[in-house]
């Protein structure tokens, strides 16, 4: 039987997990610039890392088949579902962050002509409007960004939703943000996931445990 006393509690939790510690990374669909008045360089892919006000570590939905028998109901694991990925952003002075995503967007289905100028979803192929993003739970500790626990990737994303920004002479002293919603196909996680920020440093007390 475990033992209940503090000082079991704190070895057991250490510092635990700091939700206000964690890095978002989106992978822009490739050469997704051409007809954008956005070029989503690295400095704007730092941005959008910084500029990240929240976001969430994804969750998953086992369905689930009731079959009935004999007057009992028999359940059964059914399919997997994922759901709407959501994230916060702040607005910079230059607006280049909503531009970003608003440019994607339209490139999914344009505003005025309803055509679609990257067709394609293969996140892989120049044409694509699919992406991949991750999502890194940080560990506060004495390195000076934080060390990576834990890193989700989301496989195959695209935004479907860009927030209406609401202006108003009575909002004082705050700082304009706004909303993404993603879908995404699935996603995996693990102690350190190839293709985050290269200036990611894993934590000495990750779980090594995967789910692929």
């Amino acid at each position: 039987m475990a033992t209940s006393n503090v000082t079991t509690f704190l070895k057991t939790i250490n510092q635990g997990i700091k939700p206000n510690m964690f890095m978002v990374d989106i992978k822009f669909p490739n050469d997704f610039d051409g007809t954008s008045e956005v070029t989503v360089g690295q400095d704007k892919v730092n941005l959008v890392n910084i500029l990240c006000k929240s976001a969430a570590l994804p969750g998953s939905n086992l369905g689930v088949i009731e079959v009935p028998f004999r007057g009992r109901t028999v359940k059964i694991a059914g399919d997997r579902t994922f759901d709407t990925w959501t994230t916060t952003f702040f607005i910079d002075a230059n607006m280049e962050i909503r531009g970003i995503f608003e440019d994607w967007a339209n490139f999914i289905n344009t505003h005025e002509a309803n055509n679609a100028p990257r067709f394609l979803p293969n996140s892989t192929s120049a044409e694509g409007y699919m992406a991949d993003l991750y999502v890194t739970q940080l560990e506060k500790d004495a390195t000076l960004t934080g060390s990576a626990v834990r890193t989700y990737k989301l496989h195959h994303c695209f935004p479907t939703n860009v927030s209406a920004l609401d202006l108003a002479y009575d909002s004082n002293d705050q700082i304009a943000e706004f909303t993404v919603e993603w879908q995404y196909s699935f996603f995996t996680a693990g102690p350190s996931v190839e293709g985050t920020s290269a200036f990611e440093t894993q934590s000495d007390g990750a779980t090594t445990r995967v789910i692929v």
